[in-house]
């Protein structure tokens, strides 16, 4: 795999541990590009295989979930985050609980 801007977010999504989100800004800065958060959206939009590129686990900033979760819609997000051990209330998660740190299995 080469290093384009979107296999390097889907490397980095793929790093985010079950249990723990990241937001899409955390994601484009571990990625190599902390102002791309609006790419990191477009690149999970069109995540190649989604059994192996978790996207259900990025949200954004505030912890909201995607109104337009690209593989199922809100309630699949939800459903999948929960089933992740994820509590989810109002279709947001709490950042402070579930926010993956970045370096947890990051190499």
């Amino acid at each position: 795999m080469s290093n384009t801007f979107y296999e390097k977010i889907y490397k980095t999504v793929m790093k985010i541990p079950a249990g723990n989100v990241a937001t899409y800004g955390q994601i484009a800065a571990l990625s190599g590009n902390p102002r791309a958060a609006r790419a990191v959206g477009n690149a999970l939009h069109v995540n190649p295989d989604p059994a192996t590129i978790p996207c259900f686990r990025v949200v954004n900033s505030q912890g909201m979930l995607s109104g337009a979760f690209a593989f199922g819609g809100l309630e699949w997000q939800k459903k999948l985050l929960q089933d992740d051990g994820i509590e989810v209330i109002n279709n947001k998660v709490d950042l402070s609980e579930y926010q993956w740190d970045g370096n947890e299995n990051f190499n």
